[in-house]
């Protein structure tokens, strides 16, 4: 059974009216992946918000750091995991399948974090990450010690938790709008 054909239930505006700009950032999507992101396509409603998302996204995920691409990635599917987010959990799960070559990581850390095989360093990370999504107000230096103890630092510890920011807002932005995953993303990397 398909998933819904909508892409957004709060609408997506025609392309002809985007911004010269965002048109420029969709054909560079088609020349690149060969479709837009529908998180694309539903954040367009508000031009500059889409911009800013693009931006802070772009820092936060691709930037330098401790933590690799696909370590990034694998908090993201963990985080859209805890909040039941559909588009989020299909789209970074098939980013996790493209970055680590395999094609069972990103359902394991959809369905249930815990049965997939990573290094401790990255189990307390997700743990943690689980945790700061699940039940904020319990996050206490006891968890920030234990990620010391991982060998992170307070920078590596700053760098989790804005991942795991950014994709408590964005799962609850796509939830909002019953965003649907462009099908494209369910056969990437298989």
């Amino acid at each position: 059974m398909p998933q819904p054909d909508h892409i957004s239930k709060l609408g997506v505006p025609p392309e002809e009216n985007l911004p010269d700009d965002l048109k420029v950032i969709w054909e560079k999507c088609r020349e690149k992946l060969g479709f837009v992101p529908n998180v694309f396509n539903t954040l367009s409603l508000k031009p500059q918000r889409l911009r800013d998302f693009m931006q802070l996204f772009n820092e936060i995920m691709l930037s330098e750091c401790n933590l690799s691409k696909l370590e990034r990635e694998m908090i993201a599917v963990v985080v859209s995991s805890a909040n039941h987010c559909y588009y989020c959990l299909v789209s970074h799960g098939s980013a996790v399948r493209k970055l680590s070559g395999d094609p069972q990581l990103g359902e394991m850390l959809a369905l249930n974090y815990r049965v997939a095989d990573v290094s401790p360093k990255m189990r307390g990370i997700l743990d943690f990450a689980w945790k700061l999504t699940k039940t904020p107000g319990e996050v206490v230096e006891a968890d920030r010690q234990a990620l010391r103890d991982l060998g992170l630092s307070s920078e590596d510890i700053f760098d989790v938790a804005e991942v795991v920011a950014l994709f408590n807002f964005s799962n609850r932005v796509a939830i909002t709008a019953d965003m649907m995953p462009n099908a494209e993303y369910h056969s990437m990397a298989r």
